[in-house]
This record gives structure tokens, sequence and C-alpha cells, in this order.
């Protein structure tokens, strides 16, 4: 350790030079006129996986951005562990509230930012010059090293599926480590042991073939706004529980001993409530803050638009309103089953008068994984080890 530690420190300059180099990139990945950034970035990733002494290194395409994909070790007595990543960064809007450009590094309080410092080209590079330094320092290591890394993570993952399925013997491994999620605070380490799933909809209503004026129509037509209301507000009963049929079948309770582990989390209900400016906290009964953030589902309306929203009054009657909803998914429920419950349930509480149409979008399954694990248990020891805790 004491090696590895000081190559470390050795390094430090070097190493942080070239993560700004890699956070110059602008790899924003929703936006195509990037498209030349996402190559760069890519192989960019490429040339330092080479540079730290990876035996393979490959930028491969796929349908939208490449992946690389890197390999140390090829020895079948020893484990395989795979360290997934992404490139791809969020756009930056909005500009004028960040205090220095996003793609020129800047570092303040000895903080670092950019677009990508945490997420996630900070982690991803942690992992290259981590590898770096364990083979500038080591005879071997005890395991095979294999390292994926993405471009499309910020706009779902697009092909990676495809990618994954087209290179099963490329990837295969006895672990997955994925660095694309968060500690509690600077000294208060954590391992997300899951990850809650997705599906979105989009909620179109029309009523009429045109809007009408309230003077002379209103109180014998349905108002399209006054529908999408009445249907969204039958998604959750008074307490604030989803109230659709069969939400909630599938979802496997909290073990005594996930509970009792969440409940050690560092949290203040009151500082936390403060800290979002909001004045009462909500969500479904019988479950902690924690709980119902980390590990319970939610159906949340993301947007509801129609109708005039413009400067003073216009009195009209719309014929359209639309919504946009998510729903955060845990351990056994399946996206689709999601969707077919939520569709049953448009259908059951559409009001008289509406016509509504849904659209499936984004959908992403939830993961969870054994706390009992062996590598559960050794990233334990490792943290324990690095933060003395």
């Amino acid at each position: 350790m004491d090696a590895i530690e000081n190559y470390l420190v050795e390094n430090r300059e070097r190493q942080l030079d070239e993560l700004f180099e890699l956070l110059r990139i602008e790899s924003v990945s929703a936006l195509s006129v990037h498209k030349p950034d996402m190559i760069k970035a890519a192989q960019y990733v490429a040339q330092k996986l080479q540079a730290c002494g990876m035996d393979t290194v490959r930028v491969m395409e796929t349908e939208g951005n490449p992946v690389v994909f890197a390999k140390l070790g090829s020895d079948a007595s020893k484990p395989t562990v795979l360290v997934y990543g992404h490139y791809d960064v969020q756009p930056v809007d909005p500009i004028e509230l960040w205090e220095t450009p996003p793609f020129e590094p800047a570092i303040r309080d000895g903080k670092l930012y950019a677009r990508g410092a945490t997420d996630d080209k900070g982690q991803l590079f942690l992992h290259i010059k981590a590898l770096e330094a364990l083979i500038a320092t080591q005879d071997s290591l005890p395991v095979n090293i294999k390292v994926c890394i993405e471009g499309e993570e910020e706009i779902g993952s697009r092909n990676l599926p495809l990618f994954v399925e087209k290179n099963q013997d490329l990837l295969a491994a006895d672990l997955l480590i994925i660095s694309d999620t968060s500690i509690l605070a600077p000294d208060v380490p954590a391992i997300c042991y899951g990850v809650r799933g997705l599906c979105a909809m989009q909620i179109d209503v029309v009523t009429a073939k045109s809007d009408l004026h309230s003077g002379m129509f209103g109180g014998a037509v349905p108002n399209a706004l006054h529908a999408l209301a009445e249907l969204v507000s039958s998604f959750h009963d008074p307490s604030g529980k989803v109230a659709v049929k069969g939400f909630y079948d599938d979802v496997q309770p909290l073990s005594k001993e996930e509970r009792a582990s969440i409940y050690q989390i560092p949290h203040d209900d009151h500082a936390y409530q403060s800290s979002l400016g909001i004045t009462e906290l909500v969500g479904e009964p019988g479950y902690t803050t924690l709980e119902r953030v980390m590990a319970r589902p939610t159906l949340e309306i993301n947007g509801m638009y129609g109708g005039f929203q413009g400067e003073g009054t216009k009195t009209v009657i719309p014929r359209q309103a639309h919504a946009k909803i998510t729903c955060r998914l845990v351990n056994n429920q399946d996206p689709e089953k999601v969707f077919q419950v939520l569709e049953q349930h448009i259908r059951a509480h559409t009001p008289p008068g509406a016509n509504i149409t849904t659209t499936r979008m984004d959908s992403g399954r939830p993961f969870v994984t054994s706390l009992q694990t062996p590598s559960m248990q050794i990233a334990g020891d490792a943290y324990e080890a690095s933060y003395g805790v």
C-alpha cells in the first residue's frame, strides 16, 4: 500500500492535468453538434487506458457513440472484474448559473468544478488511475480486469443493450463495478447495492374539435384540463400511497436487515427539509424518508400543460391537455407490467367526454445485489480500511 500511495502522491499533478484534459472535451451526448467531441472523448479514454498498461484497448463502434473496451490479464484461475463508466455528460444549460465555464475545470475550496467532474468522468478516471498505480507498483494483480466505457448513458444508453448482447464473451466477468453513484458525505462512505428502475409515459387528453369560449359553452362541455386533473389525482390515495391497482404486486418488502442498515445512515429529516426549502415531507405511510427515496416505488407527475398560458386572461375551455409521468421501480418490478397496470388504470378512470391516449417512453429495470455476497463484504472491508469507519 505504501508503494501505491507514494506513486499516487508523486504523480498527482500529472494525473490532475490529464483529468482536466478529459473534462475540457465537450462530450454532450444529447446534442448532435457534439458528435465529434464524443469520438474525441472515447479516443482520449482509450489512450489513457493504453498508457496505464492494459493488454488490449479497443474503441468499438455502435449505432450511436463508440464504446471503449480494455482488458488486462486472462488467467482462468483468477476472477474477472468488469468496470463500467461513461464519458458522455449532460448539457450545461442554464449557462448563466455557472461561476466558471463548464468545460474549463476550476478548483475552489478544494473541490473540482466542471461538467462531468462527478458524473462520470471523475469516477471513470479514478479507476484508470487506480489501475495505473497498481500496474506500476505490483508484480501482478489477483484478478483479471475488463473495462467498458460507453458514451450514451445520459441519453438512456440506447445502444448498450445490443452491444452487450453482441459481445457477451468479450464482456464476461464474475463481478461488475459501477462508480456512477454517490457516497453520503465526504467522511461517510457508502456502497450502492441497488438502483431503482424507471418507466415514463406521456398522457394526452382530447375533448372537443377546437378550444371553446367559456361564456358560450362553459357548463355544458368537457374541459380537457379538468379531465386531466381528475385523472392524475386518482394516481394516489389521500395518504400518498400509489392507488393504481397492481402497482405494488411484485414489490418485495425490505428485509429487517435492510431496514436496520438504512436506519443507521446519518440523516435528519428537519435538516433535509430545510435544505430543500420545503415546509413538509410527504410520502408513502409506514416508511422513513430514506426508505422512500432509496427503496420504495413512486409515481410522479413531471409536467402538466394545456390551454392558455400567456399573460392576462383568455376565457377558453381547452380541448387538449397533456401530462408526463415517471415511476421509480424497485427490486422485482417489471417496467412492462407497470406500463400495463398504468394503462388499465387510465382506461378505468377516464372522465366522461375525454379521449385519452398514452405513449410509453423510457424504461429501465431495477436491480439489487445481495449484501451477503463475498464481493460486497470485500468492498465494505476496503471502505473501512480507507475511511477508518
